[in-house]
């Protein structure tokens, strides 16, 4: 039996990979779990690529609102306190 699935279903999939994969890397589990999770997520993306079901800048956007729900925002303010000096 054929199953045919949306883009939302693989998106949502590909979510929630991220979610796990950003979760397993603040428990600090082992590198070749990660690497593992990694390359699931590599292989889901290039297929959504190559099959043109979604743009890169759809997945680059995707995994930029996992990664901050995740870790916070890619960047953060920092204070000086004067005395480190530019070269």
């Amino acid at each position: 039996m054929t199953s045919v699935t949306s883009k939302a279903e693989l998106l949502d999939n590909l979510r929630a990979m991220l979610r796990d994969v950003f979760q397993l890397r603040s428990e600090g589990v082992a590198y070749a779990r990660l690497a593992r999770a990694h390359g699931y997520i590599d292989g889901c993306m290039r297929v959504m690529l190559e099959t043109q079901v979604v743009t890169k800048q759809e997945l680059l956007a995707l995994v930029a609102e996992e990664r901050q729900a995740a870790l916070g925002p890619a960047t953060a303010t920092v204070a000086s306190d004067g005395a480190i000096q530019a070269a």
